[in-house]
């Protein structure tokens, strides 16, 4: 399906975001997907997810969550994130992930949600989420925290989900009434937080697949990094493009 690309600024409660969209070039309207970036950022690879995205029928909206610090890019980025450059470029990414607080966050989610709904491409009815790395969390907590709004969550190698923190992502699930896959790597989770959260899903009612994705490593469906895994991208679309099929009625 052909697609068309823009590039958007969010109003915020904290200033303007500027965010990459893909949606179906067919005059049509099309249900609404939140795409949250993983740590390194929007960049070509998070563009080209968009973009595939667009291609099976949705509207995908990617916002530059570093908006604070200013526009795409807000870190120079190599074409490939390789060992030899994880370092350094972990060195200018975390600051920047450390600042992006629950709070902002769930700020922002208000101002992404409700720009992306009230898009004339968008179809009426409920939106998916999606994540990865941080962005999986990111994502339970904007389904958690917008439930009436988002059918379909979905979170790829999440950075940690489970912890003692209060507000930890794993204790807002009584909360979501979207339904939730998961899908992680080997190392992603130690076999005893793998289970709290199976549990703290399944004692919240929630309707989910979590499943760990073997021979996997953190980062797994990036191209651009040396975690790459193709047959672990693959199935990540064969666990996310079901969800959205089944969860967000098309032809609005």
């Amino acid at each position: 399906m052909p697609t068309k690309t823009l590039t958007l600024q969010i109003p915020t409660a904290d200033g303007q975001a500027d965010a990459f969209a893909a949606f179906p070039d067919s005059g049509e309207r099309h249900p609404g997907v939140l795409l949250y970036m993983d740590a390194f950022g929007v960049r070509p690879e998070m563009e080209e997810k968009a973009r595939e995205l667009a291609g099976h029928g949705y509207y995908v909206l990617l916002p530059n969550l570093y908006y604070r610090r200013g526009p795409v890019p807000v870190v120079e980025l190599p074409e490939f994130i390789g060992e030899d450059v994880r370092p350094s470029v972990f060195a200018q990414v975390m600051p920047l992930v450390q600042e992006h607080t629950p709070e902002r966050a769930l700020r922002d989610a208000d101002a992404y949600l409700s720009f992306l709904t009230a898009r004339p491409e968008v179809a009426d009815g409920p939106v998916g989420v999606i994540g990865y790395c941080m962005g999986a969390a990111l994502a339970m907590r904007t389904a958690a925290a917008h439930p009436e709004q988002v059918a379909a969550v979905a979170g790829f190698h999440p950075s940690p989900l489970v912890s003692d923190a209060p507000d930890s992502p794993h204790r807002l699930f009584s909360q979501i009434t979207a339904q939730v896959h998961l899908g992680l790597a080997e190392g992603d989770m130690t076999p005893e937080s793998m289970g709290e959260l199976t549990q703290a899903l399944d004692d919240a009612g929630v309707g989910h697949t979590s499943e760990i994705y073997p021979d996997t490593i953190h980062g797994f469906t990036m191209a651009d990094t040396e975690a790459f895994d193709p047959s672990a991208l693959q199935r990540h679309w064969d666990r996310l493009l079901p969800l959205l099929d089944r969860t967000l009625p098309k032809g609005g």
